[in-house]
């Protein structure tokens, strides 16, 4: 047989395949396989498919089957085509996320493309030639049509029978619609504040739907409307954390009253570099010496796999973020029982200072709209030669901050946000490479090796920022507490997770996972030395423990003094960290990482462990409804 003959032999039975009823099951089984790689690459990373997602995601492409099939021929061909499409792009783009920040996106971040150069220079680092599979099949069709093998045909037929069969078709794709759909909402609704367990237990089409309606319902859905419903409610939070969990470890109270408090905020900074050596050099220097001369916290965590807008949100406000900077960018307007305010009413001169412009993430609306004395952005500040990634370099931005600072009456409390180790990390706009001292060695040109790049320059100007505040005859009198704002690097990057079995060979999935939450954090109390604390701490801890050494009045923080006894922090995903125990979905023994069956502990410890969730659940409902309703504006 001539090549000519078998070429159009091929064009017919293609060109019948796409025209029969046969194509939209090819089409709806490729989407099955899409989702079944999107689940196994995100969601099920660390264990099996739950059976509800494998049983909705089938309900859900049966909705779909049984709509196109109630399609004339042309319409279900065009139609199959565009939802593939469609699909492949809401997979595409919630892979890439997750490979990012371990999460999956939401409609809410409609907003946050106006910072889409910021997104578009990580992206190379996160996209990675398995996501591009969600898209071969389409190039294939692409092709198919492009050198007509085949052409949509219009066959319309006005037979009562067809008419019929369409008909019927329409009415159960509607019906298993309102039946699965529905129910799958429900389940996401459920698992509200946990985006894997909503995935998991309501299929990703069961997410994205309850997600858009959440997005259009969310003041209906908060917990509590009014104020008055929500403080009963923080009081009897607050007074049991004060009965469990009010002592001091140690007698600061009052320590830091009329002295200058400077926060430090470093970018992407995880806990994981401190005391840390690459071929015979230390990453951090400078910060691995702060930490030993002052007080080392080893178990912070962020409250959120989300952005550094949302680090300073839970940091001055002590609630957490909405997810997604959203915060920042669409609760702007509301009143909190801010920092600054705290420290304004307690005679201190109050600054915020940030390398960038005033619409960048929105911080000039958001802080504007605080009693500050001083916003200092990017516009405030004389010397603008050298920027990385958009931003001040971290060394310029300190040695300005100082003389800034200087001038400023004391006592004061200032507010500095570096981001010189933003991803993507590459240290572009940095006029001196010698300032980076280490050597990655097989680490050179990747992610990981671009992250402790960045990081032990961040640790070369946290150390030119300690030496001008000593040069300006600030630094003894000055209380600094630094911390990174959130991770840099995603949960199962490679080469990181190389690096740390180097240092511990039987590394767990649990150790990943808190791995990825925990961040550095060091403070310096004038007098104080040598301190080491272990147990778990967070941003919404930042502020009530300021309010306790500074002997400021604060009325509304979700967190609790660093130095009380307090063995738990929580994140806005339905995570709980606690000194033994780590729950995520179940609860793990951080230990060995093993999973805990609660049907076998005792009765103490499960009581433990659910109020510990019960807790977890009060903080959450309080802060949603807090935002999302402004229940603070009396404040």
């Amino acid at each position: 047989m001539k090549m000519n003959e078998i070429l159009e032999k091929s064009k017919t039975y293609i060109n019948k395949l796409v025209n029969s009823v046969w194509f939209v099951v090819i089409v709806c089984v490729v989407i099955f396989l899409k989702l079944l790689m999107f689940y196994n690459n995100t969601v099920a990373i660390t264990e099996s498919l739950n059976e509800n997602t494998i049983i909705g995601t089938l309900c859900f492409i049966s909705v779909i089957v049984a709509l196109l099939l109630s399609l004339p021929n042309r319409s279900r061909i065009i139609t199959s085509i565009c939802i593939n499409l469609l699909v492949s792009i809401i997979l595409f783009g919630d892979h890439v996320y997750y490979t990012f920040s371990n999460n999956v996106l939401s409609i809410a971040q409609v907003s946050n493309l106006q910072y889409g150069e910021s997104i578009i220079s990580t992206l190379p680092m996160v996209i990675h030639l398995k996501q591009i599979l969600y898209f071969l099949d389409i190039i294939i069709l692409a092709l198919i049509f492009i050198f007509k093998f085949a052409k949509i045909e219009k066959k319309e037929k006005s037979i009562k029978k067809v008419l019929i069969a369409r008909a019927v078709s329409f009415a159960v794709g509607i019906l298993i619609f309102g039946i699965v759909g529905i129910g799958y909402v429900e389940k996401g609704k459920e698992k509200s504040y946990n985006k894997n367990l909503q995935i998991r237990e309501a299929t990703i089409f069961g997410y994205h739907i309850y997600d858009i309606k959440n997005e259009f319902t969310k003041k209906g859905q908060s917990k509590y409307k009014t104020y008055d419903e929500m403080i009963d409610d923080y009081n009897e939070l607050k007074n049991d954390y004060e009965t469990k969990y009010g002592k001091e470890m140690y007698p600061f109270k009052g320590i830091l009253e009329g002295k200058n408090v400077i926060i430090l905020q470093l970018e992407s900074v995880q806990e994981f570099v401190v005391n840390k050596e690459i071929n015979g050099k230390q990453i951090t220097p400078n910060l691995n010496k702060f930490l030993r001369d002052n007080i080392e916290f080893t178990n912070m965590h962020m409250q959120s796999y989300s952005t550094t807008a949302d680090s300073e949100h839970t940091t001055i406000n002590s609630i957490y973020p909405m997810e997604n900077g959203m915060s920042f960018s669409k609760y702007y307007t509301n009143t909190y029982d801010d920092i600054f305010k705290l420290f304004n009413e307690k005679g201190y001169h109050t600054s915020y200072m940030h390398g960038n412009y005033p619409y960048f993430w929105n911080r000039g609306n958001v802080y504007g709209r605080l009693n500050l004395d001083r916003l200092e952005l990017k516009e405030q500040f004389e010397d603008l030669s050298e920027n990385i990634n958009g931003d001040l370099s971290d060394e310029l931005l300190y040695r300005q901050a100082v003389q800034k600072i200087k001038k400023y009456e004391q006592p004061f409390f200032s507010y500095i946000v570096a981001a010189s180790s933003h991803t993507p990390f590459v240290l572009e706009g940095l006029q001196d490479r010698s300032k980076v001292s280490i050597d990655v060695g097989k680490y050179k040109d990747t992610y990981f090796g671009y992250y402790l790049e960045a990081v032990n320059y961040a640790d070369y100007a946290f150390g030119v920022f300690l030496e001008e505040l000593q040069k300006e005859g600030l630094y003894e009198n000055t209380a600094i507490l630094v911390f990174g704002d959130h991770n840099g690097l995603n949960m199962y990057n490679e080469e990181m997770m190389d690096f740390l079995k180097q240092v511990n060979p039987k590394l767990t999935d649990v150790d990943l996972k808190l791995n990825y939450t925990r961040v550095l954090c060091g403070f310096k109390i004038p007098g104080m030395s040598n301190i080491k604390i272990e147990k778990p701490i967070n941003k919404l801890d930042v502020k009530p423990t300021l309010a306790n050494t500074c002997n400021l009045k604060d009325t509304f923080s979700l967190g609790t003094n660093m130095f009380a006894s307090k063995d738990f922090v929580c994140l806005n995903n339905e995570r709980i960290i606690t000194s033994r125990y780590y729950f995520d979905e179940n609860w793990y023994e951080i230990k060995n990482g093993e999973i805990v069956n609660i049907d076998n502990v005792d009765s103490d410890t499960k009581k433990l462990l659910e109020q510990y969730y019960e807790y977890m659940k009060v903080e959450l409902d309080i802060s949603n409804s807090v935002s999302i309703n402004n229940l603070l504006q009396k404040y």
